[in-house]
């Protein structure tokens, strides 16, 4: 038998959003009891599961009316709570990166002016954050460490790798650059300003100077007037503190050691702030031995002898290249300063040349040692050579830019 439906007869869908209706509401007058029980249901609830003389039976009832006050709770709320938190964590993570502390004199550095500041436990822990500034990718937490601080560099000398090596470290944490090249004859020192006058005022458009100056001790006379952390990338023929930080550095990472072993200085030993620098970085470790090799006119000077005979330093002079190649695991090679020498073009003419590395000086060299230059060169190294594993040169370079990094670091994060 056909059954036609009456119209009017509820479809089964309409019954069941009645019933979905009426549990709605009781639902919701059970809400409203339970409020009305504990009205000041967070506090109220703590005391009562918890509070003196509470019981098991109590205990649970408050675990089951917490459980049941949650299905309450709103998709929205739950949102809410979960952005607070991560919040939180967020602005835990931030004031974690611009702050750190240091184990070693690192923590109570405030400028880089001299080789001579660093000891070894200060050169061992600027190293294993060097480390870690190498692995240090864009777009990650770590390249935001010094977001929002801004550098300057005043290169009173022209300046390829330092310069950019500084500048690329900033930009590799976050941070923003301030520079001017050429500054004695770009700035107001052309115009007779001072060096302490130029200071003072460029530090207040910035967080951290890094400053190359032609005359030696400028660096430190610059320091002593200013507030913000300096940094000395060179001081004519004084100090080049990076330079022999990231050389020591690289020594480390060539031959797997900063103790016993052998060194030998080649070139313009007289003019090269970097083997000054290194000498005096170098005689924080154990059982270095130093060989000098230069042109009679370009000699290692007495200050720097000196300093090594006071520590009880093992240092000699040859003018025998290939004999010195055999004795040492690291041979540093330096370019003849043809600016150094001003008038004097005779003397330099008696220097220009006169050691050069070449595949008779690598093949006195053993397997296991590194050939080093702070660059540039001009003749003192054969291009031909370059190829040879132990030429170390290039990636001597690149160790600059995380040790800097890790400088940086250390001068604005504390």
């Amino acid at each position: 038998m056909l059954h036609i439906q009456n119209n009017n007869t509820p479809r089964p869908v309409e019954k069941q959003s009645k019933r979905s209706r009426e549990s709605k509401r009781e639902r919701e007058r059970t809400k409203i009891r339970m409020f009305s029980m504990y009205p000041h249901s967070t506090a109220t609830m703590g005391a009562f599961a918890t509070g003196a003389g509470a019981t098991s039976t109590n205990r649970k009832q408050h675990h089951h009316l917490r459980r049941y006050l949650n299905t309450f709770s709103t998709n929205k709320n739950n949102k809410t709570r979960r952005r607070s938190s991560s919040r939180r964590r967020k602005g835990d993570e931030r004031r974690t990166m611009v702050s750190a502390k240091y184990s070693s004199g690192l923590q109570k550095l405030e400028n880089c002016v001299d080789s001579g500041q660093f000891d070894r436990p200060m050169m061992e822990e600027l190293f294993t954050i060097a480390d870690e500034m190498a692995k240090v990718k864009p777009g990650s937490k770590d390249s935001l460490l010094l977001q929002g601080y801004l550098m300057s560099t005043l290169f009173y000398e022209a300046s390829t790798r330092t310069r950019l090596s500084f500048e690329s470290a900033m930009g590799r944490l976050g941070g923003g650059i301030v520079s001017t090249e050429s500054a004695g004859e770009y700035s107001s020192a052309a115009k007779g300003e001072t060096l302490e006058d130029t200071m003072r005022t460029v530090e207040s458009y910035c967080d951290i100077v890094v400053l190359r100056h032609f005359q030696a001790g400028s660096a430190a006379k610059a320091a002593k007037v200013m507030r913000a952390p300096l940094i000395n990338a060179g001081d004519g023929p004084g100090q080049h503190p990076t330079q022999a930080l990231l050389d020591v550095y690289t020594i480390q990472k060539e031959i797997g050691r900063l103790d016993g072993f052998k060194i030998a200085f080649v070139g313009d030993l007289a003019n090269g702030r970097t083997v000054r620098s290194l000498a005096m970085a170098l005689t924080k470790f154990n059982d270095v031995e130093f060989f000098f090799v230069a042109p009679d006119v370009v000699k290692m000077k007495d200050d720097i002898k000196l300093f090594l005979d006071e520590r009880g330093v093992k240092w000699s002079e040859s003018t025998d290249l290939i004999a010195t190649a055999k004795k040492v695991d690291v041979m540093y090679q330096t370019r003849i300063q043809k600016e150094r020498f001003g008038d004097r073009l005779d003397d330099y003419e008696k220097a220009k040349g006169k050691y050069i590395i070449d595949q008779s000086v690598m093949d006195a060299l053993s397997d296991t040692a590194c050939v080093m230059h702070p660059l540039p060169r001009v003749d003192e190294i054969d291009p031909a050579v370059d190829g040879d594993k132990r030429s170390a040169y290039f990636r001597q370079a690149q160790n600059g830019l995380f040790v800097r990094m890790a400088l940086l670091k250390v001068l604005l994060l504390k």
